[in-house]
């Protein structure tokens, strides 16, 4: 029999276990069903066993779209996690204006993806877009297969740098000044307090950063989808995109089931490694 201080504890958990169930654990299993079936959406769904998985790992062109995210990864992740450590190295001095400096820098990510995305179609249109203006001559951003990959990452670095910045200045300021001071007054200067006492102990920050940066730059649909729709020559053509495209495109939703599957299997074992890598180098504490 459970004690009163168990029930109780339970009974604070209901709602969260509640919302974990229905939103998460549920919609997984029915994803899992969902590959072994045959789906148009608006007819009768059919059983037809691993076919689903069959087609989707000899396709060629879900091959593409795993290469393209890597490659944005690739791209987006390193890019917007140093810049924004610089960010936050220089946000962390309280200097007048920093708090409204903080504020904009958040603001392309609070901003809707979508909004995003068309208001840079506009900025890099090939004729009247504001760039090619400046430049003088019309350049073909968005459906140039070399440039479109670059440029898709380059939209979600600035959509998402202040997201990192954010969590990097909440690690920087939450490091004791005592410590600083104590660097500083032994004579080290300001790259090797950086160095030997401001990187070590952001390693759980850089933990945070560098997994959800990865899950949600191989997520990225709505910017995609808004500047280049998956074009040209499939270079931009993100898994999330390609899922998209399978399930209200093609009307084939257990190809789509079978892709999003593989997609989590990736993302979970990309985070699993960097656990391993992090788990003996994390330490809030000075050694």
């Amino acid at each position: 029999m459970a004690s009163p201080d168990t029930r109780v504890g339970y009974a604070l958990l209901a709602p969260s276990l509640f919302g974990v169930v229905t939103f998460l654990l549920l919609p997984m299993l029915v994803v899992a069903w969902l590959t072994l079936h045959r789906w148009d959406l608006l007819g009768p769904i059919e059983y037809v066993g691993l076919r689903n998985w069959r087609s989707v790992l000899t396709d060629a062109s879900f091959g593409t779209s795993l290469v393209a995210t890597a490659l944005f990864i690739l791209l987006v992740v390193p890019v917007q996690t140093v810049l924004g450590l610089f960010a936050a190295s220089l946000l962390g001095v309280d200097l007048p204006g920093s708090g409204l400096l903080r504020t904009l820098y958040v603001l392309p990510w609070i901003c809707s993806p979508l909004a995003i995305g068309v208001l840079w179609k506009w900025i890099l249109a090939p004729t009247d877009g504001a760039f090619s203006t400046v430049l003088g001559h019309p350049v073909e951003w968005l459906t140039d297969p070399s440039l479109a990959l670059p440029i898709v990452s380059a939209v979600t670095v600035w959509t998402n740098v202040g997201y990192v910045t954010l969590f990097f200045l909440a690690g920087i300021l939450a490091i004791p000044r005592d410590v600083q001071n104590a660097a500083r007054t032994d004579g080290a200067n300001s790259w090797q307090r950086f160095r030997y006492i401001t990187l070590p102990m952001l390693r759980p920050t850089m933990f945070f950063v560098l997994v959800t940066g990865i899950v949600s730059a191989a997520q990225v649909f709505d910017t995609v989808y808004a500047l280049t729709g998956g074009g040209p020559e499939g270079r931009t053509d993100l898994v999330a995109h390609r899922i998209y495209a399978e399930a209200f495109g093609a009307a084939a939703v257990g190809r789509a089931a079978v892709m999003a599957l593989v997609l989590f299997a990736l993302l979970l074992g990309a985070t699993l490694l960097q656990h391993v890598y992090f788990r003996r180098r994390i330490s809030h504490d000075l050694v």
